[in-house]
């Protein structure tokens, strides 16, 4: 691979950049630095997706959100966030990835103190939009540079297994964060605490991070558009559904707008020159398998979130801290699986670990959907909660391995792209669809009502995790089988 460099947390070549631009070989630098440089800025992404989930009840009674409504404070950001993400991939690839990197941190870091300041509900809205848009550049890039980093096999096994950690921790500990702030300060604090983490990376940055090699080309700005307009419509669609019913105009437009501007999407991606999204991406089935079954599992656990949260706060009444603190059980259960993930690869392979986390995820859903507004939190919430966690340490590493593994490095950018672009969009799409669903079951504000939801809700992420176990026995295992055999 070219330009490729393999780093194992010692000292080790790496790019730095000319004046011209062009990377420079020889200046000593830790691998161990570059990793926890992408990994604390991810981390700040992936906090930031559900810091404010323990302070939506807050925020629905501040600025009186509906409770369709208060999904978008969410879908703002992971759809802007998903559907830009194939073009700040690109812009990696045009720009150098360590220059893109830098410029999204400050985004992100000063559309987090938009949020933070927000007065009324399209004012938060749309800076938590804004907010998805440095995230958008952020994400791919960061996965950009480990994947040109640590070269595949247990290099890059491990560096995915601390990345995937990463995710699994960041998305726990958001909860535990934005309750503590939400309780003690104000659920805007959390969105504050970005500003001086993300200048303070700034500087480590510019200083380790390798600059990648500029590729000469434009944008396909049509394909970034209609791919961000078509998701949109579509969760659009399937939010006023829960209000005007699923024939109503006010659904059947934006729905049909969604399917004809995706559609359009494919068939420009076809005829472009350089494509956001080559095709020849999903030629892989190990590849277009880890898609689909990312965003499934992504949709299921953003519900997971975001009625937990809800039923914790609502049904026992307990303080955001407290909620936030009730995921502690998913949250500590999480971080052992991930770290002997890439032990566990060496001896069993990569599907038998991605499939046992996604059975035990599904588990752990079913057991947890059983709630009700007597349901004991140890018995009914904790003890599926632990299911969870164990299940989402096996499952992100592999499942991201797979969705970049034998990428060209060409592709590196778009490839890194598209497996964040799935894990959000699949994310908004699954919590319009789970509170749609869970709306037509009651929109009340008692415990009983706020219960009936939740369990709905959690019965529909059940039934995701249980298509992304049929995706993973079906184009997974034995594409992996495959390959695996082509390689005696």
């Amino acid at each position: 691979m070219s330009g490729e460099r393999v780093i194992n947390a010692v000292d080790a070549p790496a790019a730095t950049e000319r004046p011209d631009g062009a990377p420079v070989h020889g200046a000593p630098v830790h691998g161990t630095l570059i990793l926890a440089i992408i990994c604390v800025s991810y981390f700040m992404v992936i906090l930031d997706n559900s810091i404010v989930f323990t302070g939506l009840p807050r925020i629905r009674s501040d600025m009186g959100f509906s409770e369709t409504g208060l999904s978008w404070i969410t879908n703002a950001y992971v759809l802007v966030f998903g559907g830009l993400l194939l073009l700040g991939a690109r812009a990696g690839d045009l720009f150098g990835h360590r220059r893109v990197f830098l410029f999204s941190l400050a985004v992100f870091s000063l559309t987090s103190l938009l949020v933070g300041a927000a007065q009324t509900p399209w004012w938060l809205i749309g800076a938590r939009a804004l907010q998805g848009v440095g995230a958008a550049v952020l994400a791919p890039s960061a996965l950009s540079l480990l994947t040109r980093s640590f070269a595949e096999g247990r290099a890059r096994d491990r560096a995915m297994a601390a990345y995937s950690a990463v995710a699994g921790l960041g998305a726990a500990l958001g909860l535990v964060v934005g309750g503590l702030v939400a309780d003690l300060v104000s659920w805007r604090a959390g969105f504050f605490l970005n500003v001086p983490i993300g200048l303070l990376m700034m500087a480590p940055a510019m200083r380790f991070l390798p600059e990648t090699e500029r590729r000469r080309g434009r944008f396909d700005v049509a394909g970034a558009l209609l791919a961000t307009l078509g998701s949109t419509a579509l969760v659009l669609g399937i939010v006023d559904a829960a209000d005007f019913g699923w024939t109503a105009p006010a659904t059947l437009v934006p729905l049909v707008a969604g399917v004809v501007m995706l559609g359009s999407f494919v068939g420009v991606e076809r005829r472009a020159a350089q494509p956001i999204v080559p095709l020849r991406l999903f030629a892989s089935r190990e590849r277009g398998g880890a898609y689909v079954t990312r965003m499934l599992y992504m949709g299921a656990m953003m519900g997971f979130f975001f009625f937990t949260a809800q039923f914790v706060q609502s049904v026992y009444h307990w303080t955001p801290l407290q909620a936030g603190l009730a995921f502690l059980p998913m949250t500590l259960v999480n971080f052992v699986p991930a770290v002997l993930v890439p032990r566990l690869i060496e001896r069993a392979g990569r599907p038998p670990v991605l499939l046992t986390g996604v059975v035990l995820t599904a588990a752990g859903m079913a057991w947890l959907s059983r709630l009700g507004p007597h349901t004991p939190y140890l018995t009914g919430v904790a003890l599926p909660m632990v299911l969870i966690g164990a299940g989402q340490g096996l499952t992100l590493a592999p499942l991201t391995s797979s969705g970049v593994g034998g990428i060209a490095p060409e592709d590196a950018g778009a490839g890194s792209g598209l497996v964040n672009t799935v894990h959000q969009i699949g994310s908004a799409l699954s919590l319009s669809i789970l509170t749609a669903v869970a709306a037509g079951v009651s929109t009340g504000h008692t415990p009983a009502d706020i219960a009936a939801r939740a369990g709905t809700a959690l019965t529909g992420s059940a039934v995701l995790l249980a298509l992304a176990v049929l995706t993973v026995l079906v184009l997974i295992v034995p594409a992996r089988a495959t390959r695996h055999e082509r390689s005696l």
